[in-house]
């Protein structure tokens, strides 16, 4: 029985940990230089290279499809996010979707800005 209950709570922590890798959780700072990445948000889907649904649960937002959860403090973030006001400043560029599915990239070369593998 103990040895089921040591199995079950390794699983559980491995299951969490490898959640947390995939997850998409963002911190908006203050201060650009603070920022891993910079982004604009664009007024048509269109012009956007994501598409990004934000998500009340961390739980929701699983791999890089653009489903955000906005965290209350810096250090539970994988990226720290700066909204700049023009276009050119930024690093990416993003539109809000209302629905989850509608959530994707659009111009995968800038993938690499959020994936997973090259997150903190």
């Amino acid at each position: 029985m103990l040895l089921l209950l040591k199995y079950a709570m390794l699983l559980y922590i491995f299951m969490c940990f490898i959640g947390g890798i995939h997850a998409q959780r963002v911190y908006e700072v203050k201060y650009k230089n603070q920022a891993d990445i910079k982004i604009y948000v664009t007024k048509y889907k269109s012009q956007a290279d994501l598409k990004v649904y934000k998500t009340a649960y961390k739980s929701r937002a699983k791999g890089n499809r653009g489903l955000w959860y906005f965290t209350n403090y810096p250090a539970r973030a994988q990226k720290k996010v700066y909204f700049v006001p023009y276009k050119s400043q930024a690093d990416l560029k993003i539109f809000f979707v209302p629905y989850k599915s509608q959530a994707g990239w659009q111009n995968k070369d800038k993938e690499y800005l959020i994936d997973h593998k090259y997150l903190k």
